[in-house]
């Protein structure tokens, strides 16, 4: 069986990329910044290993969100060894497989919106086990509010 590959791009298509195979994990948050920076009330998104994305096109940041410079939407977040995909940016909807297994912030979630039945709920970002490395997150690890999806890997600063 052929590997599945994805394709996506912001609205005008000035940035396009691929993702190819299975993600890591897929998730829905409800934090402040992914509110803010999706317009809705969650993100929901998909996150891939670094080899697996390919992309082109020029894109801007703000903080640690990147954006196309033209229209404005939010494009692929690439960390140092995963890239976070919003689900809507692919092309091909639905998305066939892409079902959060875990959502974020539920404290934060619309009174109007339900659980998903089968989704592992946090109260924060993901602090258990990686399901896809089936490795443990160092309790040390302190990533960013609403970011650790991606930024995991940072250690503290110390003073």
């Amino acid at each position: 069986m052929p590997e599945i590959a994805r394709t996506g791009s912001c609205l005008c298509g000035g940035v396009q990329f691929r993702v190819a195979g299975e993600p890591r994990r897929v998730g829905l948050c409800h934090c402040k910044d992914c509110r803010k920076t999706s317009g809705s009330a969650f993100h929901a998104y998909a996150v891939w290993p670094l080899q697996a994305f390919e992309a082109s096109g020029i894109t801007s940041t703000y903080g640690a969100r990147s954006f196309c410079p033209t229209c404005g939407s939010r494009v692929p977040l690439v960390g140092e060894e995963e890239v976070e995909v919003t689900i809507g940016s692919l092309d091909v909807a639905p998305t066939e497989g892409l079902v959060p297994e875990y959502e974020l912030w539920i404290g934060r979630r619309e009174s109007w919106l339900q659980a998903l039945p089968a989704a592992r709920q946090f109260e924060h970002d993901r602090v258990a086990v990686d399901t896809a490395a089936g490795n443990e997150i160092d309790p040390e690890l302190r990533p960013e509010v609403g970011l650790g999806r991606i930024t995991v890997g940072l250690k503290p600063e110390r003073q």
